[in-house]
């Protein structure tokens, strides 16, 4: 019988996200499981067209948004309610989601990753691609993708 004992959930602080989180609460609940709680920063471009800022004005702009999201998901873990029960290892990083989501399943030995799906179908799924679909097809174990 399959009993996860380390599950990570990544989160963009989205509905979404809350389900997920949601879901894996009760699954960490169910089989007595760690639960890893990721947000990734996006990197700040530091050059656009003609316009470049320089190195300070972008380290700036990357601790404010670090702390923002930090802040956030505190919010986001009071905002679901009871954790009881639920050991919850909360983490910022930054750098591109899917790729910093897939090292944190192989840094910490994840079972489970449960990860929320924006539904995005057709051309917008094509060109973009979604985090979602990147993260379960280069993840080592089972993924839990939330609608």
């Amino acid at each position: 019988m399959f009993s996860p004992k380390k599950i990570l959930v990544p989160t963009d602080y989205s509905t979404f996200s809350d389900k997920a989180l949601t879901q894996a609460l009760d699954i960490a609940r169910q089989h007595e499981a760690k639960l890893y709680l990721l947000h990734v920063v996006g990197l700040v471009q530091q050059c656009v067209v003609d316009y470049c800022m320089d190195n300070a004005t972008v380290a700036d702009l990357d601790k404010k948004a670090v702390e923002s999201a930090k802040e956030m998901m505190a919010e986001q873990i009071k905002r679901t309610g009871d954790t009881k029960g639920v050991e919850i290892i909360s983490d910022v990083r930054k750098g591109t989601p899917y790729e910093e989501i897939l090292n944190e399943e192989k840094a910490q030995k994840i079972d489970l990753i449960v990860i929320a799906s924006h539904g995005k179908t057709g051309l917008v799924s094509y060109l973009m691609g979604s985090v979602a679909e990147k993260v379960s097809r280069g993840a080592k174990g089972p993924v839990l993708l939330v609608r």
